[in-house]
């Protein structure tokens, strides 16, 4: 009778990772700085590493091709994790949680709204959207609460485009996701060991927040049922048109619009966040963006058409989101056993592909902290999965055309019109919840400017 072979062994053998000594350092960090978490360990121990803390063992994949296999290849073995888990008590089955049967009838459902062409039909709306933005903002004499403006612009397009509503009388609903966040973020950072009666701050903040959301989403839906559109194509409309009106129908319809809201509003205002911070630390990409801004647009809005023109605005996108991935985290469960770069991974197990560390992986990216949206503006491109901005797989972002056309029309109009400027002494750290924000806000001042180049434009 043989031996176990050389690759049987090794499909068995755990991945490197840092000592059971380490935990109290780990857990720390899991608190306070997730981002070193996941940095430090990739650095430390390779592209599948093994990270124990306490009862729990979590698998990081930091690889295009392991990602791939986890995200693409095996998506079936692998059910949304750590984190989504969490915050399915406020976002319910919705799209960003729901797995298996339930998650392809809710995207079939919706797919439509998100198609190429109907996106495209938006942009007159989008453009709109941002224009008010500009004029909001140039009307400032101090500071301005950046990420607060970014988020009511997210909303006011979402609510336009996708839902064929107006969203500009529900104020709380950035309050809301934000505590939605938090709670979800420390059930997942305390294995969810803390009581959900216990009256801390950040819980009795988070009930609140529900039941906000619920009833925004709840009067979304009565204002559609009494006010039906005829081949209603927003995703209110489909909704409405695929469930069968009973209870269990109008919970469904619930979920989805208060996924919809988080996630469609969230990531492009993280974004623009980190955008606009970075542009004013690089002052040089700012004038670049200025000079293309005035000679692709002159003095008019933008078009869809114009994303083939503002080449090097949408590389600042691209760029903005490999260093500051709006969905930093791609938490994973195994349905069953599986083997990842010759490792094993236990069913059960939770496995994490983190966009933050893979788009600043040395072997993909040259001098990968630094903020270089020429990196995009050239005939090569990274390996697909060394880029993941929107995920990928089968449940690849559905509204990542939407964002970047929005993410495109505010930089490019911002830079024609105005400079931004940090306040002095502000320190911008990133904070990774469900996606990557600037931690505490991002107040800067608003400052006109002429366009440079406007009759030759004209």
């Amino acid at each position: 009778m043989t031996g176990p072979t050389d690759d049987t062994r090794a499909a068995r053998t755990a991945p490197p990772g840092p000592p059971r000594r380490a935990t109290l350092r780990l857990l720390k960090q899991l608190f306070t700085d997730r981002l070193a978490l996941m940095g430090d360990n990739a650095e430390a121990y390779g592209d599948v590493v093994r990270i124990a803390i306490g009862p729990k063992a979590m698998y990081l994949v930091n690889h295009p091709d392991l990602a791939k296999h986890v995200l693409a290849d095996n998506a079936a073995n692998y059910h949304k994790g750590i984190g989504l888990q969490e915050a399915r008590r406020a976002l319910g089955d919705g799209l960003l949680t729901s797995d298996g049967e339930t998650w392809r009838k809710q995207r079939r459902t919706i797919q439509p709204v998100f198609q190429p062409k109907r996106i495209s039909r938006q942009a007159g709306i989008v453009a709109t959207q941002v224009e008010a933005l500009i004029e909001r903002l140039a009307a400032h004499d101090g500071p301005v609460e950046i990420l607060h403006e970014m988020t009511g612009l997210t909303l006011g397009v979402l609510g336009r485009t996708l839902l064929d509503a107006e969203l500009g009388g529900y104020e709380t609903l950035g309050h809301s996701f934000e505590a939605v966040q938090d709670q979800a973020m420390f059930e997942a950072v305390t294995l969810s060991m803390v009581p959900q009666w216990v009256p801390l701050k950040k819980q009795l903040h988070f009930r609140t927040a529900r039941e906000d959301l619920r009833r925004i989403a709840d009067e979304l839906v009565d204002e559609r049922l009494a006010n039906p559109v005829e081949n209603g194509e927003d995703v209110l409309s489909r909704l409405i048109a695929s469930g069968s009106g009973d209870g269990a129908s109008r919970e469904r319809m619930r979920d989805e619009l208060i996924t919809l809201l988080l996630a469609g509003h969230e990531t492009t205002a993280s974004t623009l966040g980190w955008a606009f911070h970075l542009i004013d630390e690089h002052p040089e990409v700012g004038e670049r963006l200025h000079a293309e801004a005035v000679e692709v647009l002159g003095d008019r809005l933008p078009e869809h058409e114009d994303l083939r023109r503002l080449t090097f605005t949408v590389a600042v996108v691209e760029e903005v989101m490999r260093l500051y991935p709006p969905v930093w985290l791609l938490p994973r469960i195994a349905q069953a056993d599986d083997e990842i770069g010759g490792y094993h991974v236990p069913a059960g197990s939770d496995v994490v592909v983190v966009p933050y560390t893979l788009h600043r992986h040395p072997e993909f990216w040259t001098d990968a902290e630094r903020f270089d949206p020429d990196r995009f503006t050239g005939a090569e491109r990274p390996p697909r999965y060394a880029y993941l901005p929107f995920g990928a797989g089968p449940r690849f972002c559905i509204g990542n055309s939407l964002g970047v056309m929005e993410a495109v029309f505010v930089l490019a109009m911002a830079a024609r019109d105005l400079q931004l400027r940090k306040v002095p002494g502000k320190v911008v750290d990133p904070e990774a919840m469900l996606s990557l924000r600037v931690r505490g806000g991002l107040p800067m001042t608003v400052h006109r400017r002429e366009r440079t180049r406007r009759a030759e434009a004209a």
